[in-house]
């Protein structure tokens, strides 16, 4: 026994020497030098060259939005699910591992035999029991690398599996945060809609005075009243949209939309970073962008399935060994019953029909190739999203100027409008004019402040967000 185990030692460690990982080594994939380069929409005064921090959110410094980034994060059912792959792929690489490991089994029978009369040993019955019981162990000698390239693939699905679920977080983030600010933008438009339909009662009241005095006609009155029935009437639908909002914002959280606490709609204020906004470069952002980790890892993943399926070209080599007994008696196999056992490699080869198994590998070279233009497609979609929302972002921050200096101005004019019809300088329909110019300049106004919150969430969903593993 002593030099069986030798035996087995010194062959175990042989093959270990010599074993060599069949199929191609995978090699990081190397993005365009362009790609790295800074971004070309970052040139704007609005953007910063500073990398983007993990917890962008922080930036808007408001505690409510961090305690619901905290509670989405948390409780999304999004990232349940997520968290849920990552745990499966956790046991497919534990499963792979497993493979390295010898393999057991344990059996036990009983069998009631009648021997022909010719075969019956001398001195025994011709009908009896007959009881076996043996361990086998068997262990692979990854000689071809098929279990090493199984481990890898799984380790590398793993990978992909963490960096969606990163995704899923970058995405539960921005979604919350744009729903917050969607309420508080919401209630900022609000404000202003009741703000313009409080000017044109006054206006109304006015005009209304001036037609008992025998100054205006009817119509001025109608038309003043039209006005401002008009923008009344935009306030409900103002109001389901910001309730739309703190709907989904409780979905986000994961609170049905009685439980979200009424501090989360509290805010009035549009919800905005004023300082420049810090964005980094293009490397920084494929560092960052979780879908381009996921897609590199999935690439990984198919080069070593190459391997996988490669070694089925090569022999499989079993290191095993079984002992048991067997005796007419139950008791007899734990004491006297005849002792047997068995130490030798095993030798499997699919050979010559070989045409299934190169069938795999080029199924499995086309998954690799395919997985590659995923990533070179993950890697310009990302560039592509990053340079659409910058510019946006820039664009939606000019178009908000001209329009503050619209409101400053169609404001200036209704003051002086109003003043000069007081003094019946100016007839109902300039001062109508004016009013009118006014409410349309406000309410683009507020709404342009919503559209300046969302494109500033957009680029910091398509700069990636954080959880960087660079």
């Amino acid at each position: 026994m002593m030099k069986l185990r030798h035996l087995a030692s010194s062959s175990l460690s042989a093959l270990a020497l010599s074993a060599c990982a069949v199929g191609p080594d995978y090699v990081p994939s190397t993005p365009n030098p362009a790609s790295s380069a800074p971004l070309l929409s970052a040139d704007d005064p609005a953007f910063a060259p500073d990398p983007l921090p993990a917890d962008w959110w922080r930036l808007y410094n408001d505690p409510v939005l961090d305690q619901l980034v905290q509670d989405a994060l948390a409780a999304n059912t999004d990232m349940r699910q997520a968290l849920a792959r990552i745990d499966r792929a956790r046991a497919g690489l534990r499963g792979a591992r497993s493979d390295r490991l010898p393999q057991s089994e344990i059996g036990a029978g009983a069998t009631y035999n009648r021997l022909p009369e010719q075969q019956l040993p001398a001195g025994l019955d011709r009908e009896a029991w007959n009881y076996d019981a043996g361990i086998d162990i068997a262990y692979e000698v990854d000689l071809f690398g098929r279990v090493g390239r199984g481990v890898e693939a799984a380790r590398a699905d793993l990978a992909a599996s963490e960096a969606d679920a990163d995704a899923i977080r970058v995405m539960v983030v921005a979604d919350t945060t744009r729903a917050y600010a969607d309420a508080a933008s919401g209630a900022e438009r609000l404000r202003v809609a009741h703000e313009i339909v409080d000017l044109l009662d006054e206006s109304l009241e006015l005009t209304r005075k001036r037609h008992k005095a025998g100054l205006e006609h009817g119509l001025a009155v109608a038309r003043i009243a039209t006005l401002r029935d008009q923008r009344a009437a935009e306030i409900p639908a103002l109001e389901a949209q910001r309730r739309v909002a703190l709907f989904r914002l409780a979905t986000l959280t994961g609170r049905a939309p009685a439980e979200l606490p009424p501090i989360a709609g509290e805010r009035s204020m549009v919800l905005e970073i004023e300082q420049p906004l810090p964005v980094g470069d293009g490397a920084q952002l494929l560092a960052r962008r979780p879908d381009v980790r996921a897609a590199e890892r999935r690439l990984a993943a198919d080069t070593a399935r190459i391997g996988v399926a490669t070694a089925d070209l090569y022999p499989r080599i079993t290191l095993g060994g079984a002992i048991g007994s067997t005796g007419p008696d139950l008791g007899d196999i734990f004491t006297s019953g005849p002792l047997r056992w068995v130490l030798g490699p095993l030798l499997s080869w699919t050979f010559p029909n070989q045409e299934p198994i190169r069938a795999r590998i080029d199924a499995a070279e086309a998954d690799a190739s395919g997985s590659l233009a995923a990533f070179d497609g993950t890697v310009l979609t990302a560039l592509e999203e990053a340079e659409t929302a910058l510019t946006n972002y820039a664009a939606a921050i000019q178009r908000r100027r001209a329009l503050q200096s619209a409101s400053e101005q169609a404001d200036k004019a209704a003051r002086i409008l109003r003043a000069q019809q007081r003094e019946g300088a100016v007839n109902s329909l300039d001062r109508l004019d004016a009013e009118r110019t006014l409410a349309e300049a406000r309410a683009q106004l507020a709404a342009q402040d919503a559209t300046v919150s969302r494109a500033q969430i957009d680029v910091f969903r398509a700069l990636g967000g954080g959880w960087s593993q660079g």
